[in-house]
């Protein structure tokens, strides 16, 4: 399979060459400290389902992010090369993805998570020879999915969530995962910048269920209407 990339990841690619960190967040990433971390976002394609991307589901079991679908990722370690060897080796421990099948397109602007002090760096990738992947370690891994880009942005899959600390963000309903937090943040900006999202009812905001990662209620008595607070 060709490494090009195909023509509809270009719009993106060029909307990045300009890309801040005040694009994905309003928290300001500090210029020292912080746990130097990368996560993957890995697009690929499947024939009759279209663009995609590759979302890992973490065990419930986990003490932090559990239940939490999320990029495959982590912290850095010393041997890692760059941010990018950091990406690609996490995908490879946490799903058994083949670094030689994928080629790295762009580094995203590094972006502070405070609640865990990580200063992550999304690397945006190309699946170029996709295979299957699966979790590697089950004690941190529950599910891995390819979430077809046509479902995150059909409006009936995107929605805002409640945390209980009071925190709304964006999340999307796909293949029955629930995405939000910092995931959920990086993808939706991808799809603004990318051209791909479409208009969504954004006074749709949910409580944030308690594992994290089950599929979004349905439209009903859970749902309340918090346009003023977007």
């Amino acid at each position: 399979m060709t490494r090009q990339p195909p023509e509809w990841i270009e719009p993106l690619l060029t909307r990045l060459g300009t890309a801040r960190a005040e694009d994905f967040t309003r928290l300001t990433t500090p210029a020292q400290g912080g746990r130097e971390s990368a996560v993957l976002v890995l697009l690929g394609e499947q024939p009759g389902v279209g663009p995609d991307v590759l979302v890992l589901q973490r065990a419930a079991t986990l003490r932090n992010h559990a239940g939490q679908p999320a990029f495959p990722g982590g912290a850095a370690d010393p041997e890692d090369a760059d941010v990018r060897a950091t990406a690609l080796r996490e995908a490879n421990e946490e799903v058994g993805l083949d670094p030689a099948s994928v080629t790295v397109l762009a580094e995203l602007p590094k972006l502070w998570i405070p609640v865990s002090d990580f200063v992550v760096t999304p690397v945006l990738a190309w699946w170029h020879d996709p295979h299957p992947v699966h979790p590697r370690e089950p004690a941190e891994v529950a599910h891995v999915a390819r979430l077809p880009v046509s479902e995150l942005v059909d409006p009936a899959n995107r929605l805002r969530v409640r945390h209980p600390s009071g925190w709304i963000g964006p999340a999307f309903s796909a293949r029955g995962m629930l995405v939000w937090g910092f995931t959920a943040g990086v993808l939706a900006t991808l799809l603004e910048m990318g051209g791909w999202a479409r208009p969504w009812p954004r006074g749709r905001v949910v409580e944030l269920p308690p594992t994290g990662a089950t599929p979004a209620p349905s439209a009903g008595a859970d749902e309340v209407d918090e346009t003023a607070l977007r």
